[in-house]
């Protein structure tokens, strides 16, 4: 097949290709059926940073129980972490809940149409806004993600590494000039789901892309060179004690502040480690420091290792007895006193659920 890189003159042909092929090929998700730019918005917010896979356990449980812009408005953040959980990156949430108080009571409860005014609402960046402004109201906003970076990268053969920060403004710009501006929305849908089923970051299906006769790596068989990346560094690792301190057939719960990883989530006491002292030594003493409480360690209940994306975890639990002294919280800005009945209600982070199971029993 005779290699055509995209140039003004082709790039009708290349659009209408990568369309037919997405018309026929997309995967179907719930969430591609939605015409309401409040349950579109929310998608987008989901599939942030989380494999569709996952996004699909957790779309449908979250429009069931806030179906309208309105509902979330009036829903309280504790609710919305909870149909959260286990997600991750609970800063979405958070936004999402503030920015829908923000459409409810300031723009009358609907999700703006407006690209500019959509951007200023919390948590919605340049991606989610190019993504909803396009597929919810057929505005003109090119779409760029790590699959679209990726598509683009093989395609062009740009040698600008996709993980710099300065790269973003070169991708945008190649993104904006091969977007069909008849139909962006499903348009930037296809470059994305191009990006996850075909040109994969391992291995990619060449032989099954509609748009090979475009792309200038296939012609030169260099498609495992793109995207180039820097070399990433080293993820550090913390080691950190938790304890479970038990207090008249009730267990301890605190609960972090609202900004930040985890905002809002609900937790057992602990920290890290600190040199020179034990894992049992370093549950004590966070402990004291953090709720003010004196408590025995009865026995070490598991070792948990979690990674989240900038670094990772090795959390060692111990089940404890209170003591003596009463709650004074430092850090935490409300605690629990919970049987274990209860703990369903509360959102907690997703370590903390690899060894909650072990508690209950």
């Amino acid at each position: 097949m005779k290699q055509k890189p995209i140039t003004n003159q082709n790039l009708k042909s290349f659009q209408n290709k990568l369309l037919i092929w997405y018309k026929e090929s997309h995967r179907k998700l719930p969430w591609r059926n939605a015409e309401n730019s409040y349950h579109i918005w929310v998608s987008e917010v989901m599939l942030q940073q989380t494999q569709v896979e996952t996004v699909r356990q957790y779309y449908d449980k979250f429009i069931q129980k806030f179906p309208t812009v309105t509902v979330l408005a009036k829903a309280d953040l504790q609710e919305v972490l909870k149909i959260w959980e286990g997600m991750g990156y609970y800063s979405r949430a958070r936004n999402l809940h503030r920015a829908a108080k923000i459409v409810v009571e300031k723009m009358g409860g609907e999700v703006p149409a407006d690209f500019y005014q959509f951007r200023k609402l919390p948590g919605v960046g340049s991606y989610i806004a190019a993504a909803v402004q396009s597929i919810a109201f057929h505005q003109p906003y090119a779409v760029v993600d790590g699959n679209v970076k990726r598509v683009l990268a093989r395609l062009l053969a740009i040698n600008t590494p996709v993980n710099d920060a300065k790269s973003s403004r070169v991708f945008q710009d190649k993104a904006s000039k091969m977007l069909d501006l008849t139909n962006p929305g499903m348009f930037n849908q296809a470059l994305m789901e191009l990006g996850a089923l075909v040109c994969k970051p391992q291995n990619p299906f060449c032989q099954r892309c509609p748009v090979t006769q475009f792309c200038k790596t296939f012609k030169t068989t260099s498609t495992d060179k793109f995207p180039v990346r820097h070399r990433r560094r080293p993820i550090p690792q913390y080691h950190i004690a938790v304890g479970v301190v038990y207090k008249n057939g009730k267990t301890l719960i605190t609960k972090r502040k609202e900004k930040g990883l985890l905002g809002g989530l609900w937790e057992f006491p602990g920290g890290k480690i600190k040199n020179g002292e034990t894992a049992q030594q370093a549950c004590i003493r966070e402990i004291k420091e953090e709720v003010n409480l004196e408590v025995e360690v009865l026995s070490h209940l598991t070792q948990v290792k979690h990674a989240y994306t900038h670094f990772k975890i090795v959390m060692e639990v111990f089940r404890c007895r209170y003591v003596s002294g009463r709650i004074k919280l430092n850090g935490a800005v409300d605690y629990r006193w919970i049987k274990f009945t209860e703990i369903e209600k509360y959102p907690f982070p997703k370590a903390n659920h690899k060894f909650i199971p072990l508690l209950q029993k």
